[in-house]
């Protein structure tokens, strides 16, 4: 009965057993053991590309380390108002990266675009030692609305911020749900399309506690180990983590599971539009759906026993109405039509 968040369903049974399997003998700590490597190695293979590759436990340790490596700690970091480095991490980035400064961007549906990137570099004309200097631009992919940028819109923004001298880094949480969605590699999405560093989630797609900072030049890892290291994610058993990204890859089962969650989410959008006095807020491109209902009846659908969050942040185009609903590898259709049965009897 809930569609509160894709962190809430659990693990997926391959994850687990990975796990378990993993649990025999004994091996070397800190990324020291074969499986750790190997898996490093496959990261490689599945983005077409040499790249160095760091595994931590939380996607907030992941964005916050990597920046932390991208930009001074007087610099400047845009990014879109509603980006989960801006709303959702208490500060992290800054804390991480020794007080760089976040310049919230605002866009449709979760998106940037170049023509406010410009407007906001050509805002902050370089006045050293006075301001602080523009250094990353850091992208979401699919975004925090539920869309998801293509690999045009991407190169437009990637080259526009190299041009300017800044480097890109992406914030990949539900980088699974936007390569199923669109069919694309995950290098097509990734570094062909200019991107320097992603953070690549695997937690709220089926695995526990899995996240890769992933660098598509070895160079720009600088000294991230060290960093890692200080801020307590150099995992002694890094053989668990490994252990989630090796079934995760494995026959393809981290795009067959964000797969099934977009299907859940495009039903759950298609049958909320078709219902009188419901809007879809944003095009459901993910697993993602935001919807307002009528009066009332979320408050009805809640007492039923439902869960999803009324959302609000910066960039809300209906003044708090708005709630958001996601799906994930576990949601059935019979769960989606139960809900939307429900949404119906109250509207």
């Amino acid at each position: 009965m809930t569609f509160a968040s894709d962190n809430w369903a659990g693990a997926a049974p391959e994850i687990i057993a990975a796990i378990a399997n993993a649990n025999e003998g004994a091996v070397p700590a800190y990324g020291g053991d074969g499986l750790t490597k190997r898996v490093e190695a496959r990261f490689a293979e599945i983005f077409e590309c040499d790249v160095a590759v760091y595994f931590v436990a939380t996607g907030g340790a992941a964005n916050g380390l990597a920046l932390s490596v991208m930009t001074p700690p007087y610099g400047m970091v845009l990014c879109h108002e509603e980006s989960h480095i801006q709303m959702d991490e208490c500060a992290g980035p800054e804390f991480l990266t020794g007080g760089a400064k976040l310049l919230p961007i605002s866009g449709k549906g979760g998106k940037l675009t170049p023509d406010a990137v410009t407007k906001a570099l050509n805002g902050f004309p370089e006045r050293r030692p006075h301001g602080a200097p523009a250094s990353v631009l850091s992208l979401t992919q699919g975004t925090e609305c539920g869309t998801r940028y293509s690999v045009d819109e991407l190169k437009s923004l990637t080259g526009l911020a190299h041009d300017a001298g800044l480097l890109v880094h992406m914030d990949g949480a539900r980088f699974s749900n936007a390569v199923a969605a669109s069919g694309e590699s995950p290098a097509a999405l990734s570094w062909q399309s200019g991107v320097d560093v992603l953070c690549f989630g695997g937690t709220k797609n089926g695995c526990i506690a899995a996240e890769a900072v992933v660098f598509f030049d070895k160079d720009k890892a600088h000294d991230f180990e060290m960093r890692r290291k200080r801020a307590g994610h150099l995992w002694s058993k890094m053989r668990f983590i490994a252990a989630q990204f090796d079934a995760y890859f494995h026959d393809g089962l981290w795009l067959a599971l964000a797969s099934h969650a977009n299907k859940m989410a495009s039903k759950l959008s298609t049958g909320l539009a078709a219902i009188d006095g419901v809007e879809i807020s944003y095009a459901t491109e993910i697993n993602e759906v935001f919807a307002c209902f009528p009066e009332g009846v979320a408050d009805k659908l809640r007492a039923e026993g439902y869960w999803f969050y009324p959302w609000i942040t910066p960039g809300d185009p209906v003044n708090g109405r708005m709630s958001r609903l996601i799906t994930s590898f576990r949601t059935t259709e019979a769960e989606v039509d139960a809900f939307l049965a429900c949404v119906r009897k109250f509207a």
